[in-house]
């Protein structure tokens, strides 16, 4: 039986590959992209969720709902009237915010090459033409103009936003850091599908060390960074988190607020990576209880990364097969 289970999950894993090539090296990608648009399109034609701007000392952060689940944003220097867009799915959807805003789009800020991040790319760019597109070269991203590495900092008017590589969730993510001194404010990271409200992207193309070392990257932030993540995905990760940690009070009191603002399909970003390391399972490898809980104990020659990765890689099984109820 364990050999018949072993040959199950490797033809499984086998056909996932297969279809996840597809969706990323062909044109079928795209196509399915365009019919996840125009079904989003005809069900939310306000979008899927009620957002809220946040504005600081001239800079405004505007979160765009787009597709099912995704967010795109509008990072836009107030004074000047420039903007930046963070994972432009929805093409019209961001014009029209660009419109109703009075602002010109001078460049995009992609995460990753995923349709669903990135989709919007080209018409955007056609649309304002000495928009610069920016992304990781390892990434293959669509339209990409302007290739970034880790550390590398974009500047927009008052803006900086600095890029950190990320790779886990594909092999060129990157996640976008706008520095809060300039405007006297909070940092903000634009996380893409890395990390989310209670939880983090899938690795499609790494291991758990890639992501671990990426999670880590986000955890040496300081706590009162905003996270605006690329999906709303809170209350489905807040009940998986607590099956993990029924315990864990901040999460409790956190899923009561999610749960209170779903309601009204208002949107649950931003949080902070202070209230995130406080209840986000992905962010909380170093912890005991639970690491007693579900960990496989220190790795062969007592090292705790390798230890704190094999918990990663068991919380990210189990998420998976997770149904929120």
């Amino acid at each position: 039986v364990p050999s018949l289970v072993r040959h199950t999950k490797r033809q499984m894993m086998s056909i996932y590959c297969y279809w996840y090539s597809l969706y990323t090296r062909t044109w079928l990608g795209y196509l399915f992209y365009r019919q996840q648009l125009r079904r989003a399109r005809n069900r939310y034609p306000k979008g899927h969720s009620k957002t809220q701007p946040r504005l600081f000392n001239g800079v405004k952060v505007l979160p765009i709902p787009v597709l099912s689940d995704n967010y795109s944003y509008l990072i836009i220097d107030t004074q000047a009237q420039l903007a930046v867009a963070v994972d432009p799915s929805d093409p019209r959807a961001v014009q029209a915010s660009i419109e109703k805003e009075g602002v010109t789009l001078v460049a995009i800020l992609c995460t990753h090459k995923h349709w669903d991040h990135s989709g919007g790319n080209r018409d955007l760019s056609r649309r304002h033409r000495d928009c610069r597109v920016y992304g990781s070269p390892q990434d293959g991203i669509p339209y990409l103009t302007h290739p970034l590495c880790h550390q590398d900092v974009v500047s927009v008017g008052r803006l900086q936003i600095r890029a950190l590589a990320t790779p886990g969730h594909t092999q060129g993510h990157l996640v976008y850091l706008l520095d809060g001194e300039p405007y006297k404010g909070p940092s903000c990271l634009f996380s893409g599908d890395l990390l989310f409200l209670s939880g983090c992207g899938r690795t499609f193309e790494g291991n758990a060390e890639t992501m671990l070392s990426s999670l880590d990257t986000v955890l040496g932030l300081g706590d009162d960074t905003l996270l605006w993540p690329g999906h709303e995905y809170a209350e489905e990760n807040l009940g998986f988190a607590g099956v993990v940690e029924p315990e864990n009070l901040a999460r409790e009191r956190k899923m009561q607020w999610v749960q209170r603002q779903r309601l009204e399909r208002k949107g649950t970003c931003p949080s902070t990576l202070g209230e995130e390391r406080s209840y986000n399972p992905f962010l909380r490898t170093h912890c005991l209880a639970l690491q007693e809980a579900l960990g496989p104990g220190p790795g062969p020659t007592g090292d705790d990364d390798c230890s704190r990765a094999q918990l990663l890689e068991e919380l990210r099984r189990l998420k998976d097969m997770h149904k929120s109820k």
